[in-house]
């Protein structure tokens, strides 16, 4: 017979398993859109929380601001440092900054893809590789406490026109996180990501603006989620706060989808 080994699946959630007092968090690119969005809603539950920022200028009132260009190794590890100097710990790490583009394979020269793919993908593995050690002491001294979130995109799995090198970037995010998953697991890191639909972001504000015709633009990005709107970033952080929380303890390698029922759903046209 052998000794029983113990079942640390199964444990007790807390009893308000989205209660995030006494953990700590840093959020990237977390000044604007989304990130500003999670960084508000950490704090709102209870966590201590930094903002990582190229301009950390707009990062929510309450939060400690750093900040680090994700390009630099160099940023990035004098930022996590600072973080967790000032937050004493780091439990949860929210992989959100990154940058769009747009266009088909012919439209992008090859320092624009270099670009993009250095600040989203790259930009995320420099991030943990600062963040780890400090996310393995706090999953030592507090089992189920450690996690990585990023933020992927509908582009990770659906085909988007005039997206490629952006869809390519985030394809690599959503592979980038399974394998993370995989490695980190029994070290008790969970890591996962949240896949948007297009959001009512700034940078979505920006696109918009350069359209021949915004209102028309918006309309068509409009209909183009079964929900017949954008997502919010707030939705966007509900999902990221979700895996980041005890409530999840159980999800590791798992992609959640916010985009209106983009990547899911097969309607029939209106009133058909």
């Amino acid at each position: 017979m052998t000794d029983a080994t113990p079942d640390t699946a199964s444990a007790a959630l807390p009893a308000d398993p989205y209660d995030l007092t006494g953990l700590t968090a840093l959020v990237t690119g977390g000044a604007s859109g989304i990130g500003a969005a999670t960084a508000r809603l950490l704090a709102a539950r209870g966590a201590r929380v930094a903002v990582l920022d190229r301009d950390p200028s707009g990062a929510p009132e309450g939060t400690v601001p750093v900040q680090a260009d994700v390009t630099s190794d160099e940023d990035v590890r004098a930022a996590v440092a600072q973080a967790v100097a000032e937050l004493g710990s780091l439990h949860i790490l929210v992989g959100n900054a990154g940058i769009g583009a747009v266009g088909t394979v012919e439209s992008n020269a090859d320092d624009e893809w270099q670009r993009v793919l250095d600040i989203n993908v790259v930009g995320l593995v420099r991030t943990a590789r600062a963040a780890l050690p400090h996310l393995r002491r706090a999953a030592a001294v507090r089992p189920g406490s450690a996690s990585i979130t990023h933020t992927c995109s509908i582009a990770a799995t659906a085909g988007l026109p005039q997206r490629a090198l952006y869809s390519a970037s985030k394809g690599a995010v959503l592979a980038l996180t399974l394998a993370m998953a995989a490695d980190h697991v029994r070290e008790g890191v969970r890591v996962n990501c949240v896949n948007p639909g297009t959001a009512d972001t700034p940078w979505v504000g920006r696109l918009l603006d350069q359209a021949d015709d915004p209102g028309a633009e918006r309309a068509a990005l409009n209909a183009r989620q079964p929900m017949g709107r954008l997502v919010s970033a707030e939705e966007v952080a509900a999902a990221i706060v979700h895996l980041a929380s005890p409530a999840a303890a159980s999800t590791t390698g798992a992609s959640i989808a916010v985009d209106g029922g983009m990547q899911g759903l097969r309607l029939r046209p209106a009133g058909s």
